[in-house]
């Protein structure tokens, strides 16, 4: 990776960020394809996937106070590692672009009752029920196509948590899938020769996160739901462009 090439990547890392630390989401889904743009899509993916489990983790430890507020969280990480291991067993042959058309028509109509419906919300004794369904819906996702966090980002946006609340679950969830994902690549060797850019990369994470913090309390509760439907139609563009591609 040159000089130039790094200077996108951070940058696309410092933005991925700053939204990260606003909505819970953001990372990857911006810095992979900004950076993919300039570099081999493996090195973006590779040199992300540390600092993405570094600021899941800050992110989670900083809002820690409200884990009490959250629901189900056990449920879903238990649930979305099983059907991870589901998904890279059982549905890794299948094309994905067939998977991937029926994640953004699920997200797409989330969108749409979020602005259909504002008040819409899943209660704590629905939310229950699906859990298991929905943690290893998003697994299956994650281990088949290694895409989940529109899923987890919708599903526990319907929770209409408190945004202290939602950034803790979200984060947590994906700090639980990020570090399956780095194991798998650490032991593939994929960081082989990019350890250097990864860990450099962490340096504009742990600065921009404060920063993405401090625009998340300067929003209102409104402001904050926009935000996070905001990111989820990122995510729409995102899959299609992808798929497209």
């Amino acid at each position: 990776m040159t000089g130039t090439e790094l200077t996108i990547v951070l940058l696309a890392v410092i933005i991925g960020s700053i939204a990260k630390a606003v909505t819970g989401m953001g990372l990857p889904l911006i810095a992979i394809p900004i950076a993919a743009l300039f570099v081999d899509l493996d090195d973006a993916v590779v040199t992300i996937a540390f600092p993405n489990i570094l600021a899941n983790g800050v992110l989670a430890w900083r809002e820690r106070s409200h884990i009490a507020e959250t629901r189900d969280l056990p449920t879903l990480a238990t649930a979305g590692v099983i059907g991870a291991v589901v998904g890279a067993i059982a549905f890794v042959s299948l094309p994905e672009e067939p998977l991937v058309i029926l994640l953004i028509v699920a997200i797409a109509i989330y969108v749409i009752i979020f602005f259909a419906h504002p008040d819409f919300r899943v209660g704590p004794a629905r939310s229950r029920r699906l859990a298991p369904a929905i943690g290893g819906l998003a697994g299956a996702f994650q281990g088949a196509i290694g895409i989940s966090g529109p899923i987890v980002g919708s599903w526990i946006h319907s929770y209409r948590l408190p945004r202290g609340a939602h950034i803790f679950a979200v984060t947590s969830l994906f700090l639980v899938s990020g570090t399956t994902q780095f194991v798998v690549l650490v032991f593939s060797g994929e960081l082989s020769g990019r350890v250097g850019a990864s860990l450099l990369a962490c340096v504009p994470v742990l600065a921009s996160i404060p920063i993405g913090s401090a625009l998340r309390n300067r929003v209102s509760a409104r402001g904050f739901d926009l935000a996070v439907v905001g990111m989820l139609v990122v995510s729409i563009g995102a899959l299609a462009i992808q798929t497209v591609g």
